[in-house]
């Protein structure tokens, strides 16, 4: 997946400035695919050129104005091949699993201290995660009403059925790390004896703090 699809998914929900393109990348996309604004001002810009986007200045304030892009014909139909094509995998660049594939050469506790870090990042996305989804089902988060306001009635129940599918697997695969992260404290316990300090439960150390 680039950024320009990303960009293309956002809008077909509606016109939007760079702003709210920014902006709303976090909220929605940004889930699966992460861009700094730096790199989505210039992405917009090259869409126009192609054609894929429209731009039109629109008041911003009582003394400016900024471009709102609107997806064209054209960039619409670019974006359905790029949904109906299927599409390789990215070569792996896990470092956390490397890292912890040579665990022997770590101090116990700070291999510890690594997959709990690890446990609470994945627990913290579960969370966010869930809220989305549930968003998403009961059709409340922003991103959702904007994009069911653009379609008409009889779509809304796929577009919110895939987009819940989507948010359940990313849940899954982070609750799959949690599990994967709390066997791994397991078995230093079992190769390298307790811990030589004490720390509260892996998953807790967000809440405590």
């Amino acid at each position: 997946m680039s950024l320009r699809y990303a960009l293309l998914a956002l809008l077909t929900a509606g016109p939007l400035t760079g702003y709210d393109a920014a902006k709303r990348f976090g909220a929605s996309v940004g889930h699966l695919w992460q861009a700094p604004d730096s790199q989505i001002y210039p992405e917009l810009r090259k869409m126009q050129k192609s054609g894929l986007i429209d731009g039109e200045e629109v008041r911003w304030g009582p003394n400016s104005t900024k471009t709102q892009y609107r997806i064209t014909e054209e960039g619409l139909a670019d974006f359905r091949e790029w949904m109906n094509t299927p599409h390789g995998f990215a070569p792996e660049r896990d470092a956390h699993h490397l890292q912890a594939a040579y665990f022997e050469w770590a101090e116990p506790d700070e291999a510890r201290e690594i997959l709990r870090r690890h446990i609470e990042h994945h627990t913290s996305q579960v969370q966010l995660l869930t809220a989305v989804r549930d968003g998403i089902k009961a059709a409340t988060d922003p991103a959702i009403i904007r994009r069911l306001a653009a379609r008409p009635t009889h779509e809304h129940e796929r577009i919110i059925a895939y987009k819940a599918h989507t948010y359940e697997g990313m849940i899954a695969r982070s609750n799959s790390e949690i599990e994967w992260a709390t066997r791994g404290l397991d078995l230093i316990t079992e190769l390298d004896g307790p811990p030589a300090r004490q720390h509260p439960p892996a998953g807790l150390a967000t809440e405590l703090g």
